[in-house]
């Protein structure tokens, strides 16, 4: 149950937006194993300027098309993050929604006892999941 916080400036419409985030849900069921139906995504949008992505020297030049993806998660292999970024540039540049120059990704690592999904519980623990 990755929780994916997709943020991106306001240069898609709401459809290619929401058509970007099924694209990463999709991502996310192949490469990371996400059970169905266990979908959690912020989807941010900011006015063009508000995101400032340099190139940290790759000589990256990027657009007001700029998408960044940061992935929550427990447990995934470099294999399997590398997997996602190479996915996640493939379908989202065929679908011409994000050029692969455009997209940032960053997955961040946490634990069971990080989550709550409701009511104060720490289901992970309990053994609710």
């Amino acid at each position: 149950m990755p929780l994916v916080r997709i943020t991106q400036q306001d240069v898609r419409t709401p459809e290619q937006s929401r058509q970007l985030a099924d694209i990463v849900q999709d991502v996310m069921l192949e490469h990371f194993n996400a059970p169905p139906g266990d979908r959690y995504q912020i989807l941010e949008t900011h006015p063009a300027g508000a995101i400032i992505a340099e190139d940290t020297g790759l000589g990256i030049e990027r657009s007001d098309g700029v998408v960044i993806i940061q992935v929550t998660q427990q447990g995934r292999s470099t294999e399997q993050k590398e997997a996602i970024y190479a996915a996640l540039a493939e379908r989202l540049g065929a679908a011409e929604l994000v050029r692969p120059e455009d997209l940032i990704i960053s997955v961040v690592h946490n634990d069971r006892e990080d989550w709550s999904f409701g009511y104060g519980r720490a289901q992970f623990l309990t053994g609710e999941l």
